[in-house]
């Protein structure tokens, strides 16, 4: 029996065009977690899913992370069909994606979320993906270039947006604020950052986080 691929086509329905296009995901069946580092990047046996996590409509260009893909509101079709469309130079990614080809899409998801003024949470969770596409590609510059964006954006998140991401709550954007600045060598606002994530871990009984702040913590204060 043939062994069955790691990839397989997902149909999609652009909400902003209607236009239906395939593109490839991971089976997860076939994902085998080999070790995640403190800023939640999962390093997998084979393929990584984050590659494939970006939906790029071929015919009108909107990109966006699978789990947005869908909500866009009706005024933020306009903005794309407005602004986005008539720029695009239309193109297919829907085949494999090497790192390349997956921080091309990123970086058009990133372009459409500020067209369409999308939250700092979700142009934060964007730039700290591309920035952990980077750290597998061994581009240290660039990688840091868009830890640096992604924490700006979460900063900016957590002062002025409601949380409404399952994935994260306070105490877990707290925590990645301070340690992407630890990962940037801002060691200031890493102590400041790591300090408030562990008061609300503690007080909120978010055991796994403030163990995890508090390791943070201790290599901050030896760097």
């Amino acid at each position: 029996m043939a062994e069955v691929s790691e990839l397989y086509d997902k149909s999609v329905k652009c909400p902003v065009c209607r236009n239906h296009f395939t593109t490839k995901k991971v089976r997860s069946s076939k994902l085998k977690l080999v070790k995640r580092d403190e800023d939640f990047l999962n390093y997998y046996q084979g393929e990584n899913p984050i590659k494939y996590s970006v939906f790029v409509c071929p015919n009108c260009g909107y990109a966006a992370r699978e789990p947005k893909f869908d909500s866009i509101t009706e005024n933020k079709i306009g903005i794309v069909l407005g602004n986005i469309t008539p720029r695009w130079n239309k193109r297919d990614f829907g085949g494999e994606r090497d790192f390349d080809k997956a921080i091309e899409a990123y970086k058009l998801a990133l372009v459409t979320g500020m067209a369409i003024h999308a939250s700092h949470l979700e142009l934060g969770n964007i730039c700290l993906h591309i920035g952990w596409l980077y750290r597998l590609k061994e581009n240290s510059a660039e990688e840091k270039r868009f830890l640096t964006m992604a924490r700006d954006n979460f900063i900016e998140s957590y002062n002025r947006e409601s949380f409404f991401d399952s994935n994260f709550n306070e105490s877990k954007l707290t925590y990645l604020i301070g340690e992407l600045s630890r990962r940037i060598n801002d060691k200031e606002k890493a102590m400041i950052w790591l300090n408030t994530c562990i008061q609300l871990s503690s007080t909120k009984m978010n055991p796994i986080i403030d163990e995890m702040a508090r390791e943070q913590w201790r290599k901050v204060k030896e760097m």
